[in-house]
């Protein structure tokens, strides 16, 4: 009976190990061709492509898969690596040779310095923890975590937190495009006046104490205030590409910043025009091109909403940038090169955070009220309390970046955008007192508040440790020689 038992174990252990290896050896289930196509259908309408591969529970069976699953996407990433390009392009050369036309010829040189700089340093502090800080999930609705610290396990496939179809390296760099041009932006307002050092240290502060916890609230998959996405957001607001997070923290820490270093010497009394209203236009025009990729871009994907933005963006643009020098020439009688810029660049602004979630009409709108409200904020305000914004980003940025907040909460439509429906069903009701309105003005709060506290506790730690002017005799011979060493042009002499 015994050596029964012991044979009969030994013949279940046996067939055990044979179906193990049978099963160890068994190929991985094939799709089918419907699975396939789904698959390729899933890749034209920038959906899930692994939803056609899972059961009735929502589960994909071990090694099924198809080439779609878990791959990125050729024509969304192409898209998305031009996005990045021409968000680029917005800093380098776009904004500085806007900002350099509009400076006097001996801080040209400045203003091209401190975009590089900008550009160096804060790559460096996005790939060491900045977009892990922004873009890594797991740690709450303020802050990311580290997860992503020096981009480990940011590779080219898609992290589908964010995009199914693009690879996550190049998501990486089109944000950090992002990171780049909103503390740039910053050096309108302060321009001519502030040293080289000085600027680098604010930055590098402001984008860890404003930047990244801001981009995180309202773009990170769990952020405090990522109304679309996010579920369980405690402020429902939405912003399609930057409203809040570029033009709003930058254009408030602007004037704060601007105010604690005190005006130009000789500012208001001495005349200080603009040495290039060329390049001040050509800046604009490569601006206006890039601004593409900054907006139609933040759909992140070549799909109909990227098109949609494409389209908003263009009205609200051309129409703000013909309403900004009419006001002018019913006040004065001229319309200027400048009004022209400035228009459009006010369009811009106050576009990006509706123009994936708007109509037609609603740019149209929103183009006629930047071509009028920043104006006037530049024409009226700025002389009525005399601060000096030296190059209007307090009047562009912060004023056009708060209105586009406020009429994407009135003018954003499901018609527009589908997403909208996914989480604020109750929120975006398609009228114009929507209740998205209300969620808006408190995303307008949190940044005002993180913004205007955040740039005072910094600007008074830079100034304690390496100072914010120059001296006296170095403003007025100009920074390019006293702190680069070089002339942005010279003059034959003789």
């Amino acid at each position: 009976m015994k050596k029964l038992f012991l044979g009969l174990t030994l013949a279940a252990l046996t067939a055990s190990s044979l179906l193990n290896l049978r099963a160890a050896d068994a190929p991985a289930p094939e799709p089918t061709i419907e699975q396939r196509v789904a698959g390729l259908e899933a890749y034209v309408a920038n959906t899930d492509p692994t939803a056609p591969l899972k059961d009735k529970d929502g589960k994909i069976p071990d090694g099924l898969k198809t080439v779609a699953s878990g791959n990125p996407g050729p024509g969304h990433n192409a898209w998305m690596m031009t996005s990045a390009a021409l968000v680029l392009f917005m800093t380098l050369p776009g904004l500085f040779l806007f900002y350099g036309g509009l400076v006097r010829r001996k801080n040209i040189l400045s203003v091209i310095a401190q975009c590089f700089g900008i550009a160096g340093l804060v790559t460096i502090l996005w790939v060491v923890f900045g977009y892990s800080m922004v873009f890594a999930d797991g740690s709450g609705p303020f802050f990311g975590n580290m997860k992503f610290a020096m981009l480990h396990g940011v590779d080219s496939l898609p992290n589908t937190n964010y995009a199914y179809w693009v690879s996550h390296n190049v998501f990486s760099m089109y944000q950090m495009m992002f990171a780049i041009i909103t503390p740039a932006l910053i050096l309108g307002a302060i321009a001519e006046r502030m040293k080289f050092t000085a600027i680098l240290l604010f930055v590098a502060l402001w984008m860890v104490v404003v930047y990244f916890p801001l981009a995180h609230m309202v773009w990170g998959i769990n952020g405090f205030m990522n109304g679309v996405w996010n579920a369980d957001a405690s402020i429902k607001a939405i912003d399609f590409a930057g409203g809040t997070v570029v033009h709003m923290s930058s254009g408030w820490s602007a004037l704060i910043l601007c105010l604690i270093l005190g005006k130009r010497l000789g500012f208001p009394k001495e005349a200080m025009p603009p040495h290039s209203m060329v390049l001040c236009a050509i800046g604009t025009g490569m601006l206006w091109v890039g601004w593409y990729g900054f907006n139609a871009g933040s759909a992140v994907a070549a799909d109909g909403v990227a098109a949609n933005a494409f389209m908003t963006t263009t009205i609200a643009t051309a129409v703000a940038s013909f309403v900004w020098p009419l006001a002018e020439y019913i006040v004065r009688g001229k319309p200027s090169v400048l009004g022209f810029c400035s228009g459009a660049v006010a369009g811009l602004v106050v576009v990006t955070p509706a123009c994936g979630f708007i109509t037609a009409g609603g740019a149209l709108v929103i183009g006629i009220v930047a071509g009028i409200i920043p104006w006037f904020f530049c024409y009226k305000v700025k002389s009525w309390f005399g601060y000096d914004d030296a190059l209007d980003t307090f009047g562009v940025h912060a004023v056009g970046g708060t209105l586009g907040a406020l009429m994407t909460g009135f003018l954003a439509r499901n018609s527009a955008n589908a997403n909208l429906a996914t989480n604020l069903k109750d929120k975006v009701t398609d009228t114009f007192f929507q209740p998205l309105f209300i969620e808006q003005i408190k995303a307008i709060g949190v940044t005002l508040v993180l913004a205007i506290v955040g740039t005072v506790v910094i600007a008074y730690i830079v100034k304690a440790v390496v100072g914010l002017r120059p001296s006296e005799e170095v403003e007025v011979a100009g920074l390019d020689l006293a702190e680069h060493g070089e002339e942005g042009y010279h003059q034959a002499r003789g």
